[in-house]
């Protein structure tokens, strides 16, 4: 827990102060005043993060975190669990949807094994911080321990600060987990109070008879595990699973460090919903880049506060709607740093 709160005591706010000088340089450039909407909100957004006056995104990365839920023994899934180290080596492989879209934007993909529950074949791309071979059956007795739940967010920031090693100009989250959504809506009804039957979606393709089914286990899950509100490690270890609880910490260090980082999904918000609840401020350092299928995840961006750039009907997850978030921010803080002024351009301003 120390290194938790010591990244977070790190975290110091945004720079408002180049914010107001970015939005004059904004006001100067060759287009009505505001005309590119939340292009602009998106550079000046940068600008207080990362500090700088013209800042420059090369390194893009999307963490892509896999980890297995024991609750898929409740039959929750379409899809069986094996299906999430199979996943792990299509990442490895370059072949997955956000490999593509990630290469699209530009970015690299650091893939970690946070709870895979086999043993994966060493790989050079491959990051192992394994917890455990899965977290418990929630329906039954908590995910992990608090132990676990606190070495799964100290595990998120010792990648994400390894990465940064080789440069970070803006990161994004990612996950894969056969059985994280009904994960990720027991975590969501916690905080949010909203009726589980509200925030929890169909995961990777539920009918609905099982979708009913899923439900009664996520009320069973907060039923007998309790978690309380107004602690989020307790939240990430009754509930929780171990990729959850490592983007949480990829997000408290992306803060930390003055990097915006993009959130994906609706698994990605369930740790932004942890984060969150352990530091207010990592907000500000945060896009949320589009709102899942997922019925929970409009709750949790209201709850938390942040506004979606897209609604594409996404819900892969990986990382996918990061990727193309990331895709977006870039070219917002290029029409700050590459378009030119009215003076510059010699063009006559409104009277």
């Amino acid at each position: 827990m120390d290194r938790i709160k010591e990244t977070i005591s790190k975290i110091s706010g945004l720079d408002h102060a180049l914010m107001d000088k970015a939005q004059i340089n904004l006001d100067n450039l060759t287009k009505p005043l505001g005309s590119l909407g939340r292009l602009e909100e998106l550079a000046k957004q940068v600008v207080g993060i990362t500090g700088r006056k013209n800042p420059e995104l090369k390194n893009k990365v999307i963490f892509t975190f896999a980890a297995d839920h024991g609750v898929t023994d409740e039959g929750i899934s379409a899809y069986p669990k094996e299906v999430t180290a199979q996943m792990v080596y299509n990442f490895l492989a370059g072949g997955a949807g956000i490999n593509v879209l990630a290469r699209h934007a530009g970015a690299r993909v650091v893939v970690a094994d946070l709870g895979v529950a086999c043993d994966l074949k060493p790989a050079k791309e491959l990051t192992i911080k394994k917890i455990n071979y899965g977290t418990k059956n929630i329906a039954k007795m908590p995910a992990m321990t608090r132990e676990e739940a606190v070495r799964s967010i100290n595990a998120g920031i010792e990648v994400f600060e390894d990465e940064l090693k080789k440069g970070i100009d803006i990161a994004g989250t990612g996950e894969m987990g056969i059985g994280n959504t009904t994960s990720s809506s027991a975590i969501t009804a916690c905080f949010t109070k909203e009726p589980v039957e509200d925030i929890t979606g169909r995961g990777a393709g539920l009918d609905d008879k099982a979708l009913q089914h899923k439900v009664k286990v996520i009320k069973l899950a907060l039923s007998v595990n309790t978690p309380d509100p107004a602690d989020p490690i307790d939240v990430l270890s009754k509930v929780g699973g171990f990729e959850i609880g490592g983007l949480a910490g990829v997000i408290i260090a992306s803060a930390a460090n003055e990097v915006p980082i993009v959130i994906d999904g609706f698994i990605s918000s369930a740790a932004m919903l942890i984060a969150y609840h352990l530091e207010p401020k990592v907000r500000d350092y945060a896009v949320a880049s589009h709102c899942s299928v997922e019925s929970g995840h409009k709750f949790i961006l209201k709850h938390i506060g942040l506004k979606p750039l897209f609604d594409l009907n996404l819900r892969l997850g990986e990382g996918t709607g990061a990727a193309l978030g990331i895709s977006v921010i870039d070219a917002a803080v290029k029409i700050l740093t590459q378009m030119a002024t009215f003076k510059s351009a010699n063009v006559s301003q409104k009277e």
